[in-house]
Parts: structure tokens; sequence; C-alpha cells
């Protein structure tokens, strides 16, 4: 009989359930630039929700913010670097551990996060390998349905530390352009919005999400995206650092799919070139999937 109960439980997964309370999240990219098209990256995300996740409302992909789902998620990457011009030659391991809380009150339902990055730098070029911490928290709120603002802190007081869930929701290059504008300061001030809204009279949804970060330097981003039904999405994106090394830009398009309710597969394109002749000229392509239960 709990044989027959963990099949059904899979099934059910597999073919249509509605709701959740677990996330499983798994990415790889692959890392072009001048010099080296062999770099890559691999990427997994587990996150606990503290309350079943309904998702049969709205985009299945938005599904956690549209319920105000709190969560705890851990994060791990791995990458691999080699550019021989640029005397570069490292393998990086990033973890991570999050958690978010939407707490309701009588005005506006308040958010807050708090989490922590560990960066270790296996140098392979005879120099010191690294270590670096990050911490960050926020807090904002729901300031009307679906529309998230919320202002934060992050430290960093070692140059080379990466957040470990930037890179999965927007992509190694652009959490490197990120890591590169903070490490010009141990301490940032962050800002961002978050939205997500039904189209009038379609079976659409838009959403957008604009993102700054204040240094000694600064960087800002944007990413949008159409959902075309519940369970099909296309995206861009760009990000953008005052920093003078090069790159210090980046566009990006992605596509996701739900084949089920549980199960999605997504791929993503971004575009860092470099100005001045950098050999950090740099495309990246990703591949991700996603499984709940």
């Amino acid at each position: 009989m709990k044989k027959l109960g963990l099949a059904t439980a899979l099934l059910l997964a597999m073919t249509g359930a509605q709701a959740y309370q677990f996330e499983v999240q798994g990415q790889s990219e692959f890392i072009d630039n001048t010099v080296n098209d062999k770099n890559f990256t691999g990427a997994v995300q587990g996150t606990y929700y503290f309350k079943n996740v309904d998702a049969s409302k709205g985009p299945l992909a938005e599904a956690a913010f549209l319920n105000q789902a709190s969560n705890a998620s851990l994060a791990y990457n791995y990458g691999e670097y080699d550019v021989n011009a640029d005397k570069a030659d490292f393998v990086s391991h990033t973890i991570g551990a999050k958690a978010e809380a939407y707490i309701p009150t009588k005005v506006v339902p308040v958010y807050a996060s708090a989490s922590y990055s560990n960066t270790i730098t296996d140098n392979k070029d005879n120099k010191t390998d690294d270590h670096g911490d990050r911490y960050a928290v926020e807090v904002g709120a729901v300031v009307v349905p679906n529309f998230l603002v919320a202002v934060g802190y992050t430290s960093a007081p070692n140059q080379t530390s990466y957040d470990a869930f930037n890179i999965l929701s927007n992509g190694v290059a652009k959490a490197a352009l990120e890591s590169k504008t903070i490490a010009r300061d141990q301490d940032a001030v962050t800002a961002r919005t978050k939205y997500v809204g039904a189209i009038d009279g379609t079976n659409m949804a838009i959403g957008f999400e604009t993102n700054v970060l204040f240094a000694e330097y600064k960087t800002y981003g944007f990413k949008t995206d159409l959902f075309v039904n519940p369970k099909l999405s296309v995206g861009a994106s760009y990000a953008e650092s005052s920093i003078s090394d090069s790159p210090n830009k980046a566009w990006g398009a992605n596509v996701n799919y739900f084949i089920t309710p549980a199960v999605a597969v997504g791929a993503n394109y971004v575009s860092a070139n470099a100005e001045k002749g950098s050999v950090r000229d740099t495309e990246t392509v990703g591949v991700n999937a996603k499984f709940r239960f």
C-alpha cells in the first residue's frame, strides 16, 4: 500500500497536480568568450514552501510569488573558467541559503528576506585559492496586488563572492557583473520591484522586475516576461554597471514551458559583448528544468 501511495503521488505530480510544497530546479550554462568556448557552469536549487502553493491561477512560473509563499532555499553552483590570454584559470564553487517571508498586516503584506552565499575559488594558475562570503537582507511590501517593492543591504567583504541565487535567476554573466560592481566597495544598498498581472480579455499575463545596486559604483537591471498562456513564457533582460572594466553590460532572452503543472523546461541566452578589446567578450547559452511536488 505504501508503494501504491507513493506511485500515485508521483503520477499526480507528473501529470497535473495544482498544488506543491517543494521545488527542485537545475541549470547549466555554456560560456563562449573570445579565446575559449569550453567553459561551463552547473547549478541546482531546492526550495521548501511552508504552505502548499496553489498553482491553479495565473502563470505557473509565478505561482509562488502570486501566493506570497514564504519559503526556505538551498543552492549550489559549480563553474569552470579558463582564459589563458587573460591569465584566468579556476574552478568556482558557490553555495547559498535563503529564506523569504510574507507577513500579512492590516495595511499591506510585508516582505522580508535574508540570504548567505559562500564562494570557493580553486585557482589552477599558481594563484592563492580564494574564499569569499556574502550576506544580504531585504525588507519591503506588496504595495498593491502582485506588486512588490523592496530595499536591502548586501555585505561582500571578499571581492570574489557571488550570489548563488542570482546565478540561478539571471545567469552567471549577470551575476559576475554584479559581483564586480560590489567588489569596489564592501557594502551595497539594493532596491528592486516585481510585478505580475493579467492582460485583460486574454489568457496572457505580463511580468517585470527592476533592480539597482549602489556601492562605490552602481549596477541596474530590467527583466520582463510575456506569459503567452499559463504554461509558456518568453522574456528579455538587460543589465549594466558603471564600472570601467569591460564588458560592463549584458542583455538576454529566455523561454520557459511547463510540460505539466509540475514539470518545466527552459532555455536562455546572454550576450556580454566587451569593448576595448577585452578577451572577456562573452556569450552564454543555458538550459534549465524544474520539478514540483
